[in-house]
């Protein structure tokens, strides 16, 4: 079991360790992370990935050659644990929809802060956010910059069978390259697992400007929900916590004006 008290980061076993505001020396603005999140309304739930939904509904639709293996999933899992030493706690670093709808139970959340790179939407979606015939668009890390987000600590024990789920969700066709990072929290830097966008595959769509970004979000909608529902989810998310994103409140203003107008 878990929760998560304002001020407070909250650890396994009910043991509470009181975290202090944060005043923007890194990015953080010292707002409380306490997973009342304004909501959109649009959701994954955990009983999807448990039972992979998603991919069977992809190799039901003809559509399962896009998926990324079963033996290449176990595969960058396997390769990504290798890289950490035994034993050692887990961190996961969300910057999407795992800010606002994370899906696994976790000892421990912070505010945190990646540097080197940023996110984007970089990535094209025929899956979660968007359809082969009508794609979405997904956040992604890139390349330079910072980017700040959510830290969570897995709960000990298995860690193993709580990144089984996760990599279903994330890395459903293979477009995401798993690292770790060193990231910065209030309470010290953490090492943890960050997705970050694969430029060779083909789903990579680079940088594109916000009118045609606002345009996808308006049509596109995937096995997930509307590609629009994401993109102001991930804003009001953002926002919620005082992680500073120009550019994604700038994107999330001027697509509500657009669906007001239609």
């Amino acid at each position: 079991m878990f929760r998560v008290d304002q001020g407070l980061a909250v650890r396994a076993g009910g043991s509470e360790r009181r975290v202090s505001a944060y005043r923007m020396r890194n990015g953080f603005r010292g707002h409380p992370v306490d997973g009342k999140i304004p909501s959109v309304g649009s959701k994954i739930e955990r009983k999807h990935l448990e039972a992979d939904a998603v991919r069977n509904a992809m190799r039901a639709a003809g559509h399962g050659a896009m998926l990324m293996p079963d033996d290449a999933l176990d595969a960058s899992l396997a390769a990504t644990m290798a890289r950490h030493p035994a034993g050692a706690p887990v961190w996961i670093f969300g910057y999407g929809s795992l800010i606002w709808n994370p899906l696994f139970p976790f000892a421990e959340r912070r505010v945190a802060r990646a540097f080197g790179v940023h996110r984007g939407f970089y990535l094209w979606s025929q899956v979660n956010r968007g359809t082969p015939e009508t794609p979405g668009l997904v956040l992604a890390l890139d390349r330079g910059g910072q980017c700040g987000g959510m830290a969570y600590r897995l709960e000990p024990g298995n860690p193993e069978a709580e990144l089984r789920l996760l990599w279903r969700r994330e890395m459903v066709l293979g477009a995401y390259q798993p690292r770790w990072l060193e990231i910065r929290t209030e309470a010290g830097p953490v090492r943890a697992i960050a997705f970050v966008v694969d430029r060779r595959h083909p789903a990579y769509c680079g940088r594109l400007d916000d009118d045609r970004i606002v345009q996808v979000a308006l049509a596109a909608h995937g096995h997930y929900g509307p590609c629009a529902d994401y993109l102001l989810e991930t804003a009001t998310a953002l926002a919620h916590h005082g992680i500073a994103d120009r550019h994604l409140d700038r994107l999330a203003r001027r697509l509500r004006t657009a669906r007001a107008q239609v």
